[in-house]
């Protein structure tokens, strides 16, 4: 166990765990995964910046003791839960939507190939939709509340400088994995420009399990 380092009760638990917790695949890594193969490393990080906003706003949240309230009051709760299922539901059906389009058009040189012509404008913005998939996560607001928060000293005179520590080592930890995942993302989409059914194969793979992520958080409970 270590001692305190700013209010922080033990600082190497807390990194081990928060880099186990990044690893784990989920819908803010898969987004910006997709996005980079289909728009490349811009896009990717637009779609980071959208998570990395998301995750601030909801350790602060968090920190502020607001997600204490989806504890203490289950029908808010359940508005939350079911508008995030709602929209990565949405997004799940954007990407089999662009998928069918992929297929049905493999063979049409004219066809752009990694970007869905049809895709309706207000999911052409990777950092907007990235930062809705965030925010309407009610699973990662009780992460936030069950594990971001024990590791602050109650004790501490200034708490809010242990949140942002804990908050940097959170987002670094992040914008490292999601780096990762960004440029495996470039060479993914260098693979499928001229594999259409590929390319399709795998948007419907993604899709699959953003629809699945949605069930998921349909059916979960605080």
């Amino acid at each position: 166990m270590m001692s305190d380092v700013l209010g922080i009760t033990d600082l190497g638990t807390y990194v081990l765990g928060t880099v186990a917790i990044v690893l784990l695949p989920g819908p803010n890594s898969l987004f910006v995964l997709s996005t980079a193969a289909k728009r490349g490393v811009g896009a990717g990080y637009r779609a980071a910046g959208g998570v990395f906003l998301g995750d601030g706003v909801l350790m602060f949240l968090s920190a502020a003791g607001v997600a204490s309230l989806l504890q203490a009051y289950p029908p808010l709760f359940l508005v939350v839960k079911y508008a995030g299922a709602a929209y990565l539901g949405y997004v799940g059906l954007t990407m089999l939507r662009g998928a069918w389009r992929r297929w049905r058009d493999r063979n049409d040189p004219a066809t752009p190939r990694l970007i869905d012509a049809a895709e309706p404008a207000a999911m052409r913005s990777p950092f907007r939709k990235a930062l809705v998939i965030s925010l309407l996560n009610p699973k990662a607001i009780l992460f936030f509340i069950s594990f971001f928060i024990q590791f602050v000293d109650p004790n501490y005179a200034w708490p809010a400088v242990s949140f942002v520590l804990l908050g940097l080592i959170a987002q670094v930890t992040s914008a490292l994995y999601l780096t990762v995942l960004i440029f495996a993302g470039t060479f993914l989409a260098a693979q499928f420009r001229q594999r259409r059914r590929l390319a399709a194969g795998a948007t419907t793979g993604v899709a699959a399990l953003f629809l699945g992520f949605s069930v998921k958080l349909a059916t979960a409970s605080v």
